[in-house]
């Protein structure tokens, strides 16, 4: 129970994109006989104190969207009401209302009798998982309905609308205060009076993971909304799943079946399945919990698989891009490229990136140019928007989208590795993707394909900090509002260019992957 319910907390609260068969299918380990006649009495009394918690805290879900709220809750009421005759012991029920209520609590803070303004003014930052980047607009227009009446995700405007909204929430605040996140460990030390650099200072190594050694690891990735669950997949052609603790950190297990290296991988948002894309031309789909192949998806062009994203808002649906130049959104489910899914680029395809509602996918190419394409919420189709070259004949080796990284920098932006030794950083200008450059930083980066990231939380102190690898084998932070020495901090340590970082949920551990198969994480420094 409490693991469904924490899975449950990784893959949101909310109901965005999903129908009812969705949610019957998410909540069918509480149905002991999920084939049997539905019951039409009512709900049993713990199931109505469960909707009655969902419905104390659904003032805090997306307020300035009320159809939302009330599509949510209906939604829930249908579902419980599915299951309240299902034969379970009271003494389980209870149990499950009683760690739904502990999960509401941690998610969106204790109740309280203050104004509605509080509730509205946190609402889009209490919103996200724990990333605060999330923006799911719902309408009630007949158009945002898909051909089998579910309702899609679209926009109510352009990105600078957005980013007007993000402002608002701040600047109608009190000058200083700050909206804490229930889950923000590393953002509450933060609030001290302590510099940037102080809050990304790291103590050492926490941990060296050597299995992939002599083989290029080109992505490492921890879990979504988790600590200690870490991924990284290498050129010899095996991913590694990794626990951290308890100490000491082990190899849980190596997922093994690509016959060449593996490129690009992702975790679902349930962290119950891994994407991973390989130089053999396949894509494979694999349970983590047991490390088993689920299925393997050869790709249609029978090209080398470079990269791979899940749909945020669905993710049945995978893109992938490949060494012929295309891209393909390819449902996981069926092992088939959705028709309309498909387009062309300059080049071979070596990155990609959604921004948070899903709505635009940015793709980059190793012949220098970055592409939008609008994502077309119930059909899964690609419609190419804009083009912008950053660089004639260099690989766009990295793409990391952030709707919202600090009170400081609210506008929509793009992080960018485009092997041309700066690190890149864009502003989202409009809701078709286009980019206006904001500013750069100096690394290391010709050949190797580097990737970067924004850092997860969101600082209570002044600046915002990306984090990139590069090709002098340091990690480095940056501090993007910063006008001159925005080198935060450095981590030295590896014997190779360093390939990919990756935080984990509450910034407490660095994980970062090199050309030579090491894998360090470093842990921050304990206040």
């Amino acid at each position: 129970m409490a693991q469904l319910l924490e899975r449950r907390k990784g893959s949101s609260l909310s109901s965005s994109g999903w129908d009812a068969q969705d949610w019957r299918r998410f909540l069918r380990p509480l149905n002991s006989s999920p084939e049997r006649p539905v019951p039409t009495r009512g709900m049993a009394a713990v199931w109505q104190q469960v909707l009655a918690v969902d419905a104390k805290y659904n003032a805090y879900r997306t307020p300035n969207f009320p159809q939302f709220r009330t599509q949510y809750i209906r939604r829930r009421s249908q579902l419980l009401r599915d299951n309240a005759q299902a034969g379970y012991d009271p003494s389980v029920r209870k149990q499950y209302l009683r760690l739904r209520s502990q999960l509401l609590a941690q998610r969106y803070g204790p109740l309280s009798e203050q104004s509605s303004f509080r509730a509205y003014s946190n609402s889009i930052v209490r919103s996200s998982r724990t990333t605060l980047d999330r923006m799911e607009d719902f309408d009630d227009d007949p158009r945002a309905l898909g051909a089998r009446g579910h309702r899609r995700s679209v926009s109510r405007g352009s990105y600078q609308l957005q980013a007007q909204m993000n402002r608002a929430v701040y600047d109608e605040r009190a000058p200083g205060s700050v909206v804490p996140t229930s889950v923000a460990e590393a953002s509450r030390a933060m609030a001290g009076d302590t510099t940037l650099s102080e809050n990304y200072a790291f103590a050492g190594m926490y941990h060296i993971f050597d299995q992939h050694v002599d083989e290029a690891v080109p992505k490492v990735q921890f879990a979504n909304d988790d600590k200690h669950l870490l991924a990284c997949c290498s050129l010899d052609g095996t991913i590694s799943v990794c626990q951290l603790v308890p100490t000491p950190p082990v190899v849980l297990r190596v997922l093994k079946g690509h016959s060449r290296g593996v490129s690009d991988f992702a975790w679902s948002l349930s962290n119950d399945i891994i994407v991973s894309t390989s130089l053999d031309a396949t894509m494979r789909i694999w349970a983590t919990e047991d490390g088993k192949c689920i299925r393997e998806i050869p790709d249609p062009d029978a090209s080398e698989l470079l990269c791979c994203t899940f749909q945020p808002m669905n993710n049945n649906l995978t893109v992938v891009g490949n060494g012929k130049h295309n891209i393909h959104v390819v449902n996981i489910s069926t092992g088939k490229k959705v028709k309309g899914g498909s387009s062309k680029l300059t080049g071979r395809v070596l990155s990609l990136s959604f921004d948070s509602p899903g709505r635009i996918l940015w793709a980059g190419d190793d012949r220098g140019s970055v592409f939008s394409f609008l994502f077309d919420m119930a059909t899964g189709k690609l419609t190419k928007a804009k083009r912008l070259v950053i660089n004639e004949g260099s690989s766009i080796t990295s793409i990391s989208a952030r709707s919202w990284i600090s009170r400081e920098a609210r506008d929509p932006s793009l992080l960018i590795n485009a092997c041309i030794n700066k690190l890149l950083l864009y502003r989202v200008v409009d809701n078709e993707g286009t980019l206006q450059l904001k500013r750069s930083f100096q690394i290391q980066q010709s050949s190797h394909p580097v990737r970067s990231i924004f850092c997860p939380l969101m600082s209570f102190r002044q600046g915002a900090c990306v984090v990139t690898g590069s090709e002098d084998m340091c990690v480095y932070f940056f501090d993007v509002e910063r006008a001159t020495k925005a080198i935060v901090n450095k981590l030295q340590g590896h014997s190779a260019a360093v390939l990919d970082v990756s935080f984990n949920c509450d910034e407490s551990l660095l994980a970062s992957s090199d050309a030579k198969g090491m894998v360090i994480v470093w842990r921050r420094e304990q206040k």
